[in-house]
């Protein structure tokens, strides 16, 4: 552990998405930097990987990519890296394995576009506190509903008492949402296939080898998806 109480230095902060769902904010900008509450999404995750002291960041981009990396590029906390994905978007499985020379092991992956708020431990320290890398190949962030702002959908995961994960079962609810952050292992990335594929594909391995565990976030979660979702989340980050 270090002195932050983290495990890993660095994070991989996913932003090469079209962004297609913020349309039209993401005609003329990459989804990573429309702005909430007065400053880019991308922004809000890498400050609060620097609060929570992780001192790097790969970050990877595609589309409009030489405005977003010029952005990042200008930071000094945390220090930012770029996986150029220019010339294939390779989304989030891909993206992990060709920024993975850049990646210790276990490594944390995010979406650019999180917003959340931490609960009574810092969601990065709760993750590091929780990992077993002898019993997992990756640990989910989850939350409840009660604590995802803006989200309407049935859920992702089942969860049993040990933390061990499984899918949506089809017809029903799942009690927990994937937040987008998670702590990786490189083990969930080993033989993986090439070119694009979504980590869905590692992680249903995972589940099947009982390697797959989440962690119930005591924080509130917001979903910024769509134009629609902004001004609701504004208002909730200013009633804090």
């Amino acid at each position: 552990m270090s002195e932050a109480g983290l495990v890993t230095d660095t994070a991989m902060v996913l932003a090469a998405g079209l962004g297609k769902r913020m349309r039209p904010l993401t005609a003329s900008q990459p989804k990573p930097m429309v702005r909430v509450a007065g400053k880019p999404l991308i922004d809000h995750a890498l400050d609060r990987l620097a609060e929570a002291g992780v001192a790097r960041a790969v970050v990877n981009v595609h589309y409009l990519a030489d405005a977003l990396e010029a952005h990042v590029g200008a930071r000094k906390t945390p220090q930012v890296t770029v996986s150029d994905e220019r010339a294939v978007l390779l989304e989030t499985g891909g993206g992990m394995i060709k920024a993975l020379p850049q990646l210790p092991d276990p490594f944390f992956a995010l979406n650019a576009d999180n917003i959340w708020l931490d609960g009574p431990n810092n969601a990065f320290a709760e993750l590091s506190r929780r990992w077993n890398p002898d019993q997992m190949d990756a640990l989910l962030l989850l939350v409840s509903h009660a604590r995802a702002a803006n989200f309407n959908g049935p859920g992702d995961f089942h969860m049993d008492p040990n933390g061990l994960l499984s899918r949506r079962r089809d017809g029903r609810i799942a009690p927990f949402i994937y937040t987008g952050i998670q702590l990786v292992s490189h083990r969930l990335l080993r033989d993986a296939p090439e070119g694009p594929f979504s980590t869905n594909i590692l992680w249903n391995r995972a589940i099947a080898e009982g390697r797959l565990y989440g962690l119930s976030f005591g924080g509130l979660w917001f979903e910024v998806g769509t134009p629609q979702a902004i001004r609701p989340t504004e208002e909730a980050l200013q009633r804090g």
